[in-house]
């Protein structure tokens, strides 16, 4: 994924209203669900997100296939 295309549809994910879990799935299959906008940040291509129990999940614009609204997961509303 192109480091815009990729902070373009984090932004657009995280400032969702209500926000609204989604799923980043890497190129090597792992999955995980970012389920509060403020758990994530990004820039220049490079992200981190912190999981509720503290495990933090590093990605950047190339190890990403693809991320997915779900429709399913339970949403988180910012404070």
């Amino acid at each position: 994924m192109q480091t815009e295309a990729f902070e373009r549809s984090l932004r657009a994910y995280v400032r969702r209203q209500p926000f609204q879990a989604f799923t980043v799935e890497l190129t090597s299959g792992t999955r995980f669900q970012v389920l509060h906008p403020e758990a994530l940040a990004f820039n220049g291509g490079l992200a981190v997100y912190i999981a509720p129990d503290g495990t933090p999940s590093l990605f950047d614009h190339e190890s990403v296939s693809q991320l997915m609204g779900n429709a399913d997961a339970p949403s988180a509303q910012a404070p």
